[in-house]
């Protein structure tokens, strides 16, 4: 895992405080889903189509952190990328915080090593967080995660399927002994609408709360040149 003297800002929803990440661990969770049959499942599609099965369940993708940004526009260099809504676990300064990030992932590179897909793109990331007081206390069971593709729906459901926030965080720090570290960790997502994946331009996620509240970001890609 990676790290970074570049600076990651978020403003804490509700305080008018902000917080500063200059110096922290960058992951993405994958096979979070709660039910272990259905993770099973799709691991067995996978293998059918070439993709190695992971060695671990689930499994955390180091990043490097770099990739993590709140920018509106990012670069991507192969022709099939797409996102998808996460939620987006963070620990800064011993404190956790809860946002949504996209998992941009170049879906060519995914048949080949998914920790290289992972590696491939930028992670687009909301620029506001809110503060969590205890992490085991949080749940998203009946949040509401949407995403658009080019104004086009793209996913739409809650995150009951996934591990609880706890549980991810906690495995992640159990396999990597990291201290009291700054990290970032996407923690997983929801199927998409109709199970094919989409490769547009802008991309629009957004998460509700059962009060209402939501957290959003749109950001849009940009075709770049191998470096």
């Amino acid at each position: 895992m990676k790290t970074t003297t570049e600076t990651l800002t978020f403003d804490v929803a509700g305080t008018g405080e902000k917080i500063e990440l200059t110096d922290f661990y960058a992951v993405v969770a994958g096979y979070t889903g709660r039910d272990a049959a259905a993770v099973q499942h799709h691991i067995d599609e996978l293998a059918a189509i070439g993709v190695a099965p992971p060695p671990t369940i689930p499994m955390f993708y180091p990043v490097e952190s770099t990739t993590i940004t709140a920018a509106a526009g990012v670069t991507v260099v192969g022709d099939k990328t797409s996102g998808e809504i996460e939620p987006l676990y963070i620990r800064h300064n011993g404190r956790y915080y809860f946002g949504i990030a996209s998992d941009h992932t170049d879906r060519y590179v995914e048949t080949l090593d998914i920790g290289d897909s992972k590696r491939a793109c930028p992670k687009p990331v909301a620029g506001t967080v809110i503060p969590i007081p205890e992490l085991q206390e949080l749940s998203l069971d009946e949040c509401q995660a949407r995403t658009w593709v080019d104004g086009r729906l793209y996913q739409d459901g809650t995150l009951n399927g996934l591990r609880t926030p706890a549980n991810v965080v906690g495995l992640f720090l159990e396999r990597n002994p990291i201290g009291d570290r700054d990290f970032v960790c996407l923690g997983g997502t929801l199927p998409v609408i109709g199970g094919d994946f989409i490769y547009g331009r802008e991309w629009r996620l957004e998460l509700t709360f059962p009060d209402g509240a939501t957290i959003d970001h749109t950001y849009t890609i940009t075709k770049g040149n191998q470096s």
